[in-house]
């Protein structure tokens, strides 16, 4: 996996989300996770969570741009699914 990306949602409900987002996938990829660390073997490639009590953070891998592209799709359509509470609209990816 050549390249790289992190994404960063602030936010005090990390854990929640970060355990909600690693169940979701779990009915299709393999994921191992706990309430402040995950890994979703996301179909574009890896996925690396971590919650603190300020933020969910997630770094992505991928082959090409457009798969890259396509992890991020992945983890904000989730997200702002699960966090629309908060008017959450992505994380912010850097």
């Amino acid at each position: 996996m050549a390249l790289q990306q992190s994404g960063t949602f602030q936010t005090p409900n990390a854990s929640k989300y970060l355990q909600q987002l690693c169940k979701h996938f779990e009915h299709k990829v393999a994921v191992v996770f706990d309430e402040s660390e995950g890994r979703a073997a996301l179909p574009p490639g890896p996925a690396l969570l971590s919650a603190s009590a300020e933020a969910l953070l997630v770094e992505i891998s991928a082959r090409t741009e457009a798969d890259l592209a396509r992890a991020r799709f992945i983890i904000d359509d989730h997200l702002k699914r699960f966090a629309f509470r908060e008017g959450c609209e992505g994380m912010t990816w850097a």
